[in-house]
């Protein structure tokens, strides 16, 4: 319960310097909105979805997208405590040492929340119209934060490795590039090349946005489990991994 408490602090803090840097929320929000626009007005002709309408199929690819991408603030955000010292007077402190890094993530999970919906909104704008139910919309919703979350402890093990925002800021985006375009965010996997479309097929990008974009656009849950999977495979090796890093540092 100790550990409990005092990461609820730490996310507070977090919260609250979001709270008094909103610039933060306009610039995640700013990179998925014009995906979206450019995907739809300008490549969304050419790219075949089959009786989807190509906005139906690329929202719920963007949402996953978005989670993948903005765990990153994670890594900086951390990097940045780590290279000002935080950490050290955190360390001095009575508290848990699991709370530090659960607090980031707690925080970093309710930035997604609000991120997440002005997504969505903006694709309502655009056309975006699921027709899987209101429980099957919600539950794609809490799969994009529960991603959002495990994608969250790979980067904090990242910003531990690297202990330098600069550094942090540019070293997660480079491994997931080929996994966002590598998978079924943008395109069906049926249009690639065997190999490639094989390793797109497996990876976890793609079974976490095929299984948002079921339940999202039909209620179909076919997807659910190996996208859970996924998901609490990456949590179960990060987490830990994070904490042990972060005793170590």
């Amino acid at each position: 319960m100790r550990a409990v408490r005092d990461s609820l602090i730490v996310a507070r803090r977090n919260v609250l310097r979001i709270r008094r840097t909103p610039q933060l929320i306009i610039f995640a929000t700013i990179q998925p909105v014009m995906f979206v626009l450019l995907f739809t007005y300008v490549f969304g002709g050419s790219i075949p979805t089959g009786d989807l309408d190509y906005v139906d199929y690329l929202v719920p690819g963007i949402l996953v997208q978005t989670a993948a991408f903005g765990s990153s603030s994670t890594a900086i955000g951390l990097a940045d405590d780590l290279k000002r010292g935080m950490v050290d007077r955190f360390r001095s402190l009575p508290m848990a040492r699991s709370a530090f890094l659960a607090g980031r993530t707690i925080a970093d999970v309710a930035r997604a929340v609000l991120v997440v919906t002005m997504v969505i909104g903006i694709g309502f704008v655009v056309g975006f119209r699921p027709s899987g139910g209101l429980v099957a919309i919600i539950g794609g919703l809490l799969l994009v934060i529960f991603f959002f979350s495990a994608m969250s402890w790979l980067f904090a093990c990242l910003a531990l490795l690297v202990k330098d925002p600069e550094s942090a800021a540019t070293a997660g985006f480079i491994p997931l590039f080929p996994f966002v375009f590598a998978s079924s965010v943008f395109t069906r996997t049926e249009t690639m090349p065997d190999w490639l479309a094989t390793f797109a097929d497996a990876q976890p990008l793609t079974r976490v946005t095929d299984a948002v974009r079921g339940l999202m656009l039909a209620g179909d849950t076919g997807d659910v489990l190996a996208a859970v999977v996924w998901t609490a495979a990456i949590t179960l090796v990060f987490a830990p991994l994070a904490v042990l890093l972060y005793r170590r540092s």
